[in-house]
């Protein structure tokens, strides 16, 4: 390995880990591949994958008047090496995403939160139509913001509301957003897939969610479905107790200390 390539490699250490890289080699009688092959010593130390895909050229075969003879094997084995570089690409992100700053362990093995931006927007449009059709279903409408917003709507108020994600294998298990309001806390769009509700998922979020609160805020403000789940909830900040205020059109909601685990929220 050229000393050039050592030191590149080594002076990105931790940029490098959890990506897939590939090997286009040249040489004379093994085409490079003794020289990839120690490559791939050094590169699986700095947590890089290496393809299986490589492109081999052989110079005495390849080239003709000092340049490179068209090859159909190696133009097919340059394109089987970007396709591998993209979909291991692709199935590395959740390790890459475990590394970036702000990360936190989620409340499922494997799992891990963070904030989402609007680059989450295509899961977090998926994760609300998924989420809000119970909700559309118990109150007998579908006049619900989450069931009819476009991916550039989700994309413009994720860039303002500070949102929490739960991921899993590059899933999007969950999330609540939040922002402030002169002196409020306000919560809303809490949501978990359907399959895992009821293991802790939205009580996670939702601690998670207050938590972020500034000291001075004097309220936290979670908003739910009119029927559904039948609440405006008001929570003094340090609190431990929530006060429900049901919709005008409802009857009074029981107080309950925590919405349950299941709750997709249509909130702000």
């Amino acid at each position: 390995m050229p000393a050039t390539l050592k030191n590149a490699l080594d002076y990105l250490s931790r940029e490098w880990a959890w990506k897939p890289i590939g090997f286009v080699s040249y040489g004379h009688t093994s085409a490079g591949t003794r020289s990839v092959q120690h490559a791939k010593q050094v590169v699986t130390t700095l947590r890089l994958v290496p393809l299986g895909a490589t492109v081999a050229i052989r110079i005495g075969d390849a080239t003709e008047n000092g340049r490179q003879r068209p090859d159909t094997a190696h133009d097919t084995a340059a394109v089987d090496l970007l396709d591998e570089l993209v979909r291991v690409a692709h199935a590395l992100r959740p390790m890459r995403e475990r590394t970036r700053a702000g990360t936190l362990s989620g409340p499922l093995p494997g799992s891990y939160a963070r904030r989402l931006t609007p680059d989450d927007a295509p899961e977090v449009t998926v994760l609300q139509r998924c989420c809000w059709v119970d909700e559309a279903i118990v109150n007998d409408t579908i006049a619900i913001p989450a069931l009819h917003e476009s991916l550039e709507e989700v994309r413009d108020w994720l860039a303002t509301w500070h949102t929490t994600g739960i991921w899993r294998d590059g899933r999007l298990l969950g999330m609540v957003r939040a922002r402030r309001v002169d002196t409020d806390w306000h919560l809303g769009r809490l949501a978990v897939v359907p399959d895992l509700r009821s293991q802790g998922l939205g009580r996670w979020l939702l601690h998670t969610a207050e938590a972020a609160a500034q000291p001075d805020c004097r309220r936290i403000l979670l908003s739910t479905g009119a029927k559904a789940y039948g609440t405006s909830t008001s929570i003094t900040a340090k609190a431990t107790s929530r006060h429900h205020s049901p919709a005008p059109t409802e009857p009074p909601a029981s107080p309950r200390t925590y919405p349950p685990d299941n709750a997709d929220t249509a909130g702000p």
